[in-house]
């Protein structure tokens, strides 16, 4: 397999973001590639927040949330999906599928063994995250759902049609200028920080694959997985829920993330960030917040 590693110096002063990089190259099945993790926090807790970034982004997404959640006491474990951020990035587009992330981050949590956890998603890091709990049910306690999805073969209109188009016209996309575009507060240092993984054209299979691969369609990879864990969230469900909408997100929005509530167990009424976007983590202290407040986990 051809493989790509960022330099490290793509890396050096991001605005923000200090926490040390943490690898592990021996996962199951994954042996030799290299999956990159923040890990803040006491080890010895009880309690651990495990966040999962999407397309096109990495664990500087939550570089606002991940502090208010150690504070807490927690322990807080970013991983960067194989593609993203300081992971490893292989360079064919096909070996990126839906199993191919899924077993990956399932070896990650028994490699660390992750427990107690409280779940936090958002874009495909609820897509492959919401299907993760079902399977090894014994490790999670709760959930914090941002704008995500759980399709299994249904459009998801014609704003996710306009962006799956959109990627692939661009094989080269700037995800710093997607970034600026989405979420207009970002300084251009900020925004350039989403485009550091990626040098050249070469280190983006992973980018270019992951709107390709939403379960939009019968018959594609993923939807059968995601079928049990829709059953999972709705009737055999019962932790804590906390759920949060970027109300400006044009694809999974306000209309999604009802038909997305409605699917999990007891899940309370979202709080709904008006002037957010599809990033909503880059508004996330409000909402790392009120999570912590809702389930309990105030000092």
């Amino acid at each position: 397999m051809d493989v790509l590693r960022t330099p490290d110096e793509r890396f050096v002063g991001l605005p923000g973001y200090d926490f040390p990089a943490n690898y592990v190259d021996d996962l199951e099945g994954y042996d030799g590639l290299r999956v990159h993790y923040v890990d803040q926090g006491a080890l010895d807790t009880d309690r651990t927040f495990l966040c999962l970034p999407g397309e096109p982004t990495w664990a500087y997404l939550y570089r606002h949330m991940i502090p208010i959640f150690s504070n807490s006491g927690a322990r807080v474990v970013v991983p960067d999906w194989l593609g993203f951020g300081r992971s490893d990035k292989p360079v064919d587009d096909a070996v990126y599928t839906f199993d191919f992330h899924r077993n990956m981050m399932l070896a990650f949590i028994a490699k660390l063994d992750l427990r107690n956890i409280t779940l936090v998603v958002q874009d495909w890091g609820g897509i492959l995250g919401l299907t993760l709990p079902m399977d090894v049910r014994e490790r999670f306690s709760r959930l914090i759902v941002m704008n995500t999805a759980l399709p299994t073969g249904e459009s998801l209109g014609e704003g996710f049609q306009g962006w799956k188009d959109y990627v692939a016209r661009r094989p080269d996309m700037d995800c710093g200028a997607l970034m600026k575009r989405a979420c207009p507060h970002l300084t251009e240092p900020e925004a350039q920080a989403y485009e550091a993984p990626f040098p050249d054209q070469r280190h983006k299979a992973g980018v270019r694959r992951f709107p390709q691969l939403v379960m939009v369609e019968p018959g594609m990879e993923g939807i059968d997985i995601a079928r049990r864990a829709r059953k999972f969230w709705a009737s055999e469900w019962d932790g804590e829920s906390f759920m949060a909408i970027g109300a400006k997100d044009p694809v999974l929005g306000l209309p999604v993330m009802g038909q997305l509530r409605n699917t999990i167990r007891h899940c309370p009424e979202p709080m709904v960030m008006d002037e957010a976007g599809h990033f909503v983590q880059e508004w996330g202290e409000p909402i790392a917040h009120a999570a912590l407040k809702q389930l309990g986990d105030l000092n």
